[in-house]
């Protein structure tokens, strides 16, 4: 009913840039919060940040200052700006977002996730 789908990542240089970007489609009523998150092997998923509905940002201690995230409301959309980029941001990143969703006589509410999509930050 709800999908989730990344784009973005890749191969960067350290003090480079990349941008993230996700999208949700389906029977979507509303989305309350947008979060973006990562994961190494062995490491469990961490919150990198995370969005509210009425604009408040919150951010990990080790991003906060060279990551921003911003959100598309009408189109459904989250963004992660990623700015001085350095080896320990190497991971793969998944966007989540908390969403109403169904009909006026079928109405959920849910958190989704993106397929992930590969950040490697390396010379």
């Amino acid at each position: 009913q709800v999908h989730v789908v990344q784009s973005g990542g890749g191969l960067v240089q350290p003090g480079g840039s990349l941008r993230l970007s996700c999208a949700a489609s389906g029977s979507i009523r509303s989305i309350n919060t947008m979060g973006w998150y990562r994961q190494t092997p062995g490491n469990e998923r961490e919150l990198v940040a995370h969005i509210t509905n009425s604009g408040y940002t919150n951010y990990a201690d080790s991003v906060k200052g060279r990551f921003t995230i911003s959100r598309d409301t009408a189109e459904n959309s989250v963004y992660l700006q990623m700015n001085s980029l350095i080896p320990e941001d190497t991971a793969v990143y998944y966007c989540n977002m908390e969403v109403n969703y169904g009909t006026y006589f079928s109405k959920r509410m849910s958190t989704f996730w993106g397929q992930g999509t590969q950040v490697t930050v390396s010379s």
